[in-house]
């Protein structure tokens, strides 16, 4: 069988280098988020925009984020995950670079969408692909790592911000943001469409050649195959229809709420938070905010959040893990929101990226695993395409809670309420997917 080779592969080099492929995606997509953080301060004063004009270039690219992770989702279930990955990178890079040359605040806002576009396309496809490939042991601790890299991207976008643009202008941080666009025939040369993706459209001999060539590069003695294979492991997800309503259907929709609601409070809460983060506490008296060594400790603190989840998602599982690291989250953004000095400003805040990052890995490994191979990126694409409008939403009334003047502790009370509610959501409907095939996943979840 085809998929009982794919899972008895031992881990190494092949499955290393698709995460390094995948995670230079991921690093990618967030140096580009970071960056147009670190940029909008320098563009609103260059080019006199009102506050109203600066959250719309913030806007603007998560609307094309929602749009990128539902459209891009359904698209990789119809011609590969392979194609679909390759052609969001090519968009979001030379959208990127298209910024640099922006000679107008609406042609900004047009780059920056096409920007979003790709980038919200390339997260949930990628996520799937890895998940299709990790051994089932082992799958949880391979999507979180890829979600570090994530943390490592902001990293880059800060050093870019702080030691490059002040030398340069904004616009050599949108041509940083091309260089993407060359590693798109990395991904050509060295990934593989997914083996699962090429069963459900009956490209039994691709999948076949692409096991026996793995199995070369791992060292496993290989046998020839003989006849079609795996067609009875993969007959149910040729009759689910690649369909958004199937996500709804009876197997499903349980989950499709527990996720939608998950992610819409995860994205909310994110975003909320990480871009109104410097004027909120700067408002409160906090001058450290404008540091570059305070980013770079709200940065640095998300890699540790990241490994810890990836080791807890293999131990505890990953509902238990994504509930526990939300709750935190919630608590830390309490006490995040109540500090009165620079300390524990510092310290809750460290705690709250933290664990706020830890969730998103997980959640990561857990959307994919909630769906057959035949919906599995719809389902992921919608998944995050609905927690995108949290993210829409989020900054916009923040902006409006700071014009009624709300303080910095009723707001991230606001952000800590989210987090526990989204904790009991994951914990009331979510079903444990710990060190199980895909295909067992698949069994259980119909049942």
């Amino acid at each position: 069988m085809i998929l009982q080779r794919l899972e008895s592969l031992p881990v190494g080099s092949f499955h290393y280098k698709l995460l390094i492929l995948t995670g230079l995606g991921w690093l990618f997509d967030s140096m580009d988020t970071g960056l147009i953080a670190f940029v909008l301060p320098v563009l609103a004063k260059e080019w006199s925009l009102s506050p109203a004009q600066v959250g719309w270039i913030g806007s603007i690219g998560l609307i094309g984020m929602a749009l990128g992770a539902v459209l891009a989702g359904t698209l990789a279930d119809r011609i590969g995950r392979k194609k679909v990955f390759s052609i969001t990178v090519l968009l979001y890079s030379l959208s990127t670079g298209m910024c640099a040359l922006a000679w107008s605040y609406e042609s900004l806002l047009v780059f920056r969408f096409l920007v979003g576009f790709g980038l919200g396309g390339e997260l949930p496809v990628a996520a799937t692909l890895m998940s299709e490939y990790a051994p089932s042991h082992l799958r949880g601790r391979f999507i979180v790592l890829l979600e570090s890299f994530w943390g490592v991207g902001w990293l880059v976008a800060a050093c870019i911000s702080y030691l490059v643009i002040p030398v340069f202008g904004w616009q050599i941080a949108f041509v940083i943001g091309t260089l993407p666009a060359l590693y798109v025939f990395l991904i050509r040369l060295h990934m593989p469409e997914s083996i699962r993706y090429l069963l459900t459209k009956n490209r039994i001999k691709e999948a076949q050649d692409v096991i026996l060539l793995l199995e070369k590069k791992l060292g496993v003695k290989s046998q020839p195959f003989t006849g079609t294979t795996d067609m009875s492991a993969i007959k149910r997800e040729q009759e689910t229809a690649p369909k958004f309503t199937a996500l709804w259907s009876k197997p499903f929709r349980t989950r499709t709420a527990m996720l939608w609601l998950a992610w819409f409070g995860i994205v909310f809460s994110y975003y909320g938070i990480f871009m109104w983060l410097p004027s909120i506490v700067y408002a409160q008296g906090f001058a450290v905010v404008k540091t570059f060594e305070y980013v770079l400790i709200m940065t640095l603190a998300q890699l540790p959040g990241y490994y810890a989840a990836a080791w807890l998602v293999d131990v505890i599982g990953r509902k238990y893990t994504l509930s526990l690291f939300l709750l935190l989250s919630g608590v830390c953004s309490f006490f995040f929101g109540n500090a009165a000095a620079p300390e524990t400003l510092l310290a809750w805040g460290a705690a709250m990226s933290f664990f706020n990052l830890g969730a998103w890995g997980v959640i990561y490994t857990y959307t994919p695993e909630q769906y057959p191979t035949q919906i599995r990126a719809l389902g992921s694409g919608w998944a995050a395409g609905f927690g995108r409008i949290g993210g829409m939403l989020a900054p916009m009334l923040v902006g409006v809670m700071l014009g009624n003047a709300f303080g910095m502790n009723t707001i991230f009370l606001m952000f800590a309420s989210v987090f526990v509610i989204i904790s009991a959501v994951v914990i009331l409907l979510g079903k444990e997917s710990k060190k199980k095939t895909l295909e067992e996943l698949e069994v259980v979840l119909e049942n």
